[in-house]
């Protein structure tokens, strides 16, 4: 059974964009040639793999499995590329690179920038996903390296530590609910209007997951997308809002803005930085997984 590359490529274009045609658009194939190749592939495979419909198409379990196997191979012949690139045209790359929200905004952005200083030639492509769907896309051979929680089912994937999480509470100073307090539970704070994120950002994920949870509902008057933001409208009174501990304190040094702990043991998470495998990754990216696991280390001395 073989498979050339252009048919793994149409094959993941139309299992992505969940049309024949619009598959063979994304790499530039001709509608029947693309329908001819994918009757080829299911004849050498011997099952289906697409079951085909009025609005569409959609993955039979042969395909997803297929589908899975060849992201993989064509992330490994992209790497393979890019690694005999660097004898040509010195190391060159891009590192695919997924976190969560506190991470990315609170805990990457000083040890990205040193890494690109010294890094002239290597670019990181930097994406914003809950620690669930970042362990897929690095199974899924989708991306490099992920920071997640610590508590999510990291299987098979090499993790390394790389920083504690802490998640408050922030009101405002006037609210004199808790003038006099220093910690409050989620379950209190959901009493409250919230300022909150934007939809789709990892951490309202989380929030609005641990709401439910206690088979409640954030009331949320207002989504923004930095943390800064937020407190300034928290500080206006607008409502309350959770922010990771960092933010709160660099906020409250110019906002009048009360910080409480929260009691809620999920407030505090480890965060690690997670890989398939170290060993085959570009050289590159091995480089930056060096650099974020020593900048963790000299964190916690």
């Amino acid at each position: 059974m073989r498979f050339d590359i252009v048919n793994l490529r149409l094959f993941v274009a139309i299992a992505e964009a969940g049309s024949i045609t619009h598959g063979a658009a994304r790499v530039n194939l001709a509608v029947g040639s693309a329908s001819g190749r994918m009757k080829q592939m299911e004849e050498a495979v011997g099952v289906p793999l697409l079951a085909r419909e009025r609005l569409g198409v959609r993955l039979t379990d042969a395909g997803l499995t297929l589908l899975r196997h060849a992201r993989i191979t064509l992330a490994s012949i992209q790497r393979m590329t890019d690694d005999l690139d660097q004898f040509a045209h010195g190391l060159r790359g891009t590192v695919r690179l997924l976190a969560n929200t506190n991470a990315l905004t609170e805990y990457l952005p000083v040890p990205v920038s040193h890494f690109l200083a010294s890094h002239p030639s290597v670019n990181i492509d930097i994406e914003e996903k809950k620690s669930g769907e970042i362990v897929g896309a690095l199974v899924e051979g989708m991306a490099d390296i992920g920071i997640v929680a610590a508590t999510s089912d990291l299987g098979d994937l090499q993790s390394f530590p790389f920083a504690t999480d802490h998640l408050c509470a922030i009101a405002p100073a006037s609210l004199g609910d808790f003038s006099h307090a220093v910690a409050v539970s989620f379950e209190n704070l959901l009493e409250y209007d919230f300022v909150g994120y934007t939809r789709g950002a990892a951490i309202q994920t989380f929030l609005d997951e641990r709401a439910q949870s206690v088979h409640r509902k954030i009331r949320q008057r207002i989504e923004l997308g930095s943390f800064d933001a937020i407190c300034r409208l928290v500080e206006n009174g607008v409502g309350v809002s959770i922010v990771p501990e960092s933010a709160a304190r660099r906020c409250k040094r110019t906002m009048s803005v009360r910080v409480l702990r929260l009691k809620d043991d999920w407030a505090v998470r480890e965060m690690r930085v997670c890989v398939l495998d170290r060993d085959v990754m570009p050289v590159y990216a091995q480089q930056l997984l060096e650099h974020l696991i020593a900048s963790a280390e000299r964190q916690e001395q």
